[in-house]
């Protein structure tokens, strides 16, 4: 049974391509059954993207990019959502959801927020930040992240799981998104964590509470599409449960 459940459109998101409909009616084309709709969550004023500063016409979030362009950006996502859903009800089951981003221990309240302003059908748990930096957008910012955590990528990574257990612990999202995302823009972006017991202790925990509150983790293959050998997670820790 095709499905996919972690998605996203140029129309409300500055790094993806096409607007919300036709990436539904290419999901219909290649015979899916399933969709889930999971543009990213408006983020604070402080933890704006630079391309969200400039991002193209093309885009519902075109021009300077504020927190409140981000909020309103995403009700209107919402809105889109249900009248496609609904509009495609007979082609393709369409659950509506959004991609969380867990930045900070106050990301908390801004999630649980949003959770209760928009009835969605499902979350996406994900990290993308460490130290309050983005670790998956550029080499530079990677290395940012890598000082802050004392210039090693062993204890970037120790930090980066940790940040995902506290994401986890809080929010048990039904779906928790690239799990090792880390690896992206690391130095050895195929690496298996070997030798890194500390790291492996902490995915193995993530691991176990993972499995025992319920939750899943997506096969993700944006990591082949940007050059990885491996999807996410990496062959290594699919092992490990």
């Amino acid at each position: 049974m095709p499905f996919s459940h972690h998605s996203h459109s140029g129309q409300f998101c500055a790094h993806a391509q096409d607007n919300l409909e036709n990436v539904v009616k290419a999901a219909i084309a290649r015979k899916m059954q399933i969709l889930a709709l999971t543009e990213h969550m408006p983020r604070e004023q402080q933890d704006l993207y630079p391309e969200e500063a400039s991002v193209s016409q093309s885009s519902t979030i075109a021009g300077s990019c504020t927190e409140k362009v981000l909020l309103d950006t995403f009700r209107q996502y919402y809105v889109e959502a249900r009248r496609i859903q609904q509009a495609y009800l007979a082609d393709i089951n369409i659950l509506i959801g959004m991609e969380v981003d867990w930045i900070r221990p106050s990301s908390r309240v801004y999630i649980e927020d949003l959770l209760a302003e928009y009835p969605l059908e499902l979350f996406i748990g994900s990290v993308h930040h460490v130290h309050c930096v983005p670790i998956d957008y550029s080499i530079a910012l990677f290395d940012e992240a890598r000082n802050l955590s004392g210039g090693s990528n062993e204890r970037l990574f120790e930090d980066y799981f940790d940040l995902q257990y506290e994401m986890l612990m809080a929010l048990k999202p039904p779906i928790v998104g690239h799990f090792d995302l880390i690896r992206l823009k690391s130095d050895e972006p195929n690496t298996n964590f070997a030798g890194m017991e500390g790291v492996q202790r902490r995915i193995s925990r993530n691991l176990t509470f993972i499995a025992n509150y319920g939750g899943v983790l997506e096969l993700n293959s944006a990591a082949l599409r940007k050059g990885l050998r491996e999807p996410y997670p990496n062959a290594e820790i699919s092992k490990v449960h």
